[in-house]
């Protein structure tokens, strides 16, 4: 079988792409304690661009100094000096051939560490499912939140804009809302973490209101010329196996409204990413591909060259992001191009993992 297609160039968004290999956000944790970008960080990015990815999307971002920071050492941009460290990191890997899209995140009620808050921040009350992950620091049971006041939940749309500007102005080609895998906009969007009353809260139109809102107020502040993408997930990081109650009724909602509110790519991610959304039928990134006008990127165990380029032959996606297996493999498309076989992942790479439930909690979060 031909993987020509994963070697199309291609546009996501505004940005002209060399082929449609992506890499995926994927917490770090490496950068300084006062969140600039670190020594550390620089050649690990690099390597992904001398590899041959047409884009980097960079590990979760963080946005504000109220509840947004989601682990120690966790990379920020809610400043001129974290700015300015990504400015050096960007022109690097512009260098390579590589595009760079800035990951842009708020954890909320899933924050391990944060140096600015000494309680988390969500749209209710509610404890969170699972355990905090040990490979990022974390240790125990998730604190019980305090429920986002409405100039609370303003700052957090604020800090995404300013964090996008700060982005744009450092040099990047694009910023992905990463409105995913358990965080604060995922946090509003699902149901059971979400008992408000408010505009925010009741019903899916309510609940996929605040990124929205977020995309509207990013695209005010970058304009109309640079991209902005939403990364969209059902599972997250503490509850593998969460799924939208409303199924495909659900997701005509959310994928609509994303698109209507500005965005110029969707990023589903997934276990799996060519397996059926809701048990039978389609994939969740065929599903934003059928829904939306938009370019569609694919994350899910796509590791496998012959399963991602048939996610594109087939229509699921016009890209795929590869997460584990970059981390295997930074040349991953350079090796597939001249017909050579990535090297698989293996968590021996890490060490020392603290249990299989913090295995597969990192494999979510990095899938």
């Amino acid at each position: 079988m031909s993987l020509s297609r994963l070697f199309e160039s291609a546009l996501l968004g505004k940005i002209e792409l060399r082929n449609r290999t992506l890499v995926a956000p994927m917490t770090r944790t490496s950068a300084e304690a006062t969140g600039e970008v670190s020594s550390l960080m620089q050649p690990y990015y690099e390597a992904f661009g001398r590899g041959g990815f047409g884009a980097i999307i960079t590990e979760g971002v963080y946005t504000d100094r109220q509840f947004s920071q989601g682990y120690q050492y966790q990379p920020g941009i809610t400043d001129a000096v974290q700015a300015a460290s990504w400015a050096g990191l960007i022109k690097g890997i512009h260098t390579t051939g590589a595009k760079v899209v800035l990951q842009l995140m708020h954890a909320g009620a899933l924050s391990q560490f944060n140096r600015f808050k000494n309680e988390t921040g969500a749209p209710s009350a509610v404890q969170p499912k699972g355990t905090q992950m040990e490979f990022y620091r974390g240790l125990g049971a998730y604190p019980l939140p305090v429920e986002m006041t409405p100039a609370e939940i303003e700052t957090a749309i604020s800090g995404f804009a300013e964090a996008a500007k700060r982005g744009q102005d450092a040099g990047a080609d694009g910023v992905e809302v990463h409105g995913a895998n358990g965080y604060l906009l995922d946090q509003f969007l699902t149901d059971y973490t979400n008992r408000r009353n408010d505009k925010y809260g009741q019903d899916v139109f309510g609940r996929i209101r605040l990124t929205c809102e977020v995309i509207e107020r990013v695209r005010e502040a970058v304009g109309t010329d640079f991209t902005i993408g939403v990364r969209i997930s059902q599972g997250k990081v503490n509850d593998f196996d969460h799924k939208w109650g409303g199924q495909d009724d659900d997701a005509k909602v959310i994928f609509n409204a994303v698109e209507t509110s500005g965005a110029d790519y969707i990023h589903t991610t997934e276990f799996a990413a060519d397996a059926p959304a809701f048990g039978q039928g389609k994939s969740l990134s065929n599903l934003a591909k059928t829904l939306t006008s938009l370019p569609i990127v694919a994350n899910g165990k796509l590791g496998d060259p012959q399963v991602a380029n048939r996610m594109i032959a087939q229509e699921h996606s016009d890209f795929v992001a590869i997460g584990k297996d970059a981390l295997a493999s930074p040349d991953w498309p350079s090796l597939v191009k001249s017909g050579q076989q990535p090297r698989e992942f293996d968590f021996g790479m890490f060490s020392p993992l603290a249990n299989l439930e913090t295995a597969n909690a990192f494999m979510l979060a990095n899938a």
